[in-house]
């Protein structure tokens, strides 16, 4: 259809072209959930087809609504969170929503502090990725107080009675344990992340890997880093170990992309010598010099998913019981724990 009108668009207008009720039309504008997906195709066609411009402050005014979402992560130059973020306003703006992205820096101050601005602006809801200690529940009281929804990513609080979508932390750390146990490792380190759920589930699925598999490692195989740099100097220090670890598993693939680094400038071949691996599947992942091997955790789903849910709790009439979305984990294999001949006969 094209547009031959020269007067502002309204909603009537863009009803009576699709043969459909000013409040289907405005549903889809306000983002609401019971719209049927072939008729909000057609009317999100016709509203871009007509440059259709809403008129936001009486939309707000009508609605008791802002129509903007927060979303506070802990690193956005991490592509783990940037494809969360693209996933969450590739889902939400078309549901009439926009989105205000935050960035706490991995700090629980900083966190807090962008949580009171967001609340400041009355945003509809918060999508929060929290760089808060496990036992801090004080910023989420301060959320449930202003009675504002919130869906919790990556990271799991116990008490805090909000929607969580993420990955099985556990099943990351076996999927990558019992790949390099396949691979023919047997002195397998771990690069273990912050005392954060992600962190303590895959510590904890790397343990009851080698425990099934009737491994014993020394605890000196476990060390602690964040990023690539401080996983570089943890690599360093499992080198210097009798015996040395034949595999590492990164907590991330930062982590791992250091420890690659430290390893192949240490003179020791990847996958030959050693094997690792790391989670995230980051962009860079299948650039390194050693194509690195990962578990994908579908970052851009998990932002899809937390943007859907947020939205129903928004519009949801009543409270419902909060749940959770948890996403399989996927094994990509690539060249950094290739089997070898050594392995293949150990």
């Amino acid at each position: 259809m094209s547009n031959p009108r020269s007067s502002p668009v309204r909603l009537k207008d863009i009803a009576r072209d699709l043969n459909v009720s000013v409040m289907t039309v405005s549903k889809v504008v306000r983002g609401c959930a019971d719209v049927g997906a072939e008729t909000r195709r057609r009317v999100l066609a016709r509203i871009k087809e007509l440059n259709y411009q809403p008129n936001w402050v009486a939309r707000s005014l009508a609605a008791g609504r802002t129509f903007i979402i927060g979303l506070i992560v802990p690193d956005l130059m991490h592509s783990f969170f940037a494809e969360i973020a693209k996933g969450v306003s590739a889902t939400i703006q078309p549901m009439g929503y926009d989105v205000v992205i935050c960035n706490s820096e991995e700090n629980g101050g900083v966190e807090a502090s962008e949580i009171d601005r967001l609340l400041g602006r009355q945003v509809d809801g918060l999508i929060l990725a929290s760089a808060q200690p496990p036992s801090s529940t004080e910023v989420f009281e301060r959320i449930a107080a202003r009675g504002v929804p919130l869906v919790l990513i990556d990271r799991r609080f116990a008490g805090v009675p909000a929607p969580y979508v993420g990955v099985d932390d556990e099943a990351i750390g076996r999927l990558a344990t019992l790949h390099l146990i396949e691979r023919g490792c047997r002195r397998i380190a771990h690069i273990a992340g912050p005392p954060l759920t992600p962190g303590v589930g895959r510590l904890k699925g790397y343990q009851d890997a080698l425990a099934a598999a009737g491994i014993s490692v020394p605890g000196s195989y476990i060390v602690r880093a964040a990023d690539d740099a401080s996983g570089y100097q943890a690599a360093r220090r499992l080198l210097e170990l009798q015996p040395r670890p034949d595999a590492i598993f990164g907590y991330n693939d930062p982590t791992a992309a250091g420890a690659m680094k430290a390893i192949l400038e240490a003179g020791i071949d990847i996958p030959g010598q050693m094997k690792v691996i790391g989670v995230g599947n980051v962009h860079y992942s299948d650039l390194l010099r050693v194509p690195l091997s990962t578990i994908d955790q579908s970052s851009a789903a998990i932002g899809q998913h937390a943007a859907e849910t947020l939205v129903k709790v928004i519009s949801s009439k009543r409270k419902r019981p909060a749940r959770s979305i948890i996403i399989e984990p996927v094994l990509i294999a690539r060249e950094s724990t290739a089997a070898t001949a050594g392995h293949r006969a150990a």
